[in-house]
């Protein structure tokens, strides 16, 4: 039992960790003005984020960690995206 309740505490402290680096990640939007089709990937992460989330509270966030490794391999993408704009800027 303790073990039980450790593994959630450590998985909601994990979400919580993701939350905020999903908070960085998103401030790096790129211009949809200057880059429609990167702008437009980002919006697409972003709907996967919010439906894994759904996926996660449907199932009480018992999904071994694969739903938020999947979710801050999409975050990473999203830099990148952003990375790309800036280097395009250039």
């Amino acid at each position: 039992m303790k073990r039980f309740v450790l593994i959630r505490l450590v998985s909601g402290l994990l979400v919580l960790a993701l939350l905020s680096v999903g908070a960085y990640a998103f401030s790096q939007e790129v211009s949809r003005d200057r880059h429609p089709n990167l702008a437009a990937a980002q919006e697409l992460i972003r709907n996967a984020i919010d439906k894994i989330t759904d996926a996660q509270k449907a199932n009480r966030f018992d999904m071994r960690d694969h739903a938020a490794k999947a979710k801050q391999l999409l975050e990473d993408a999203s830099h990148e995206i952003w990375l790309a704009a800036q280097s395009a800027n250039r």
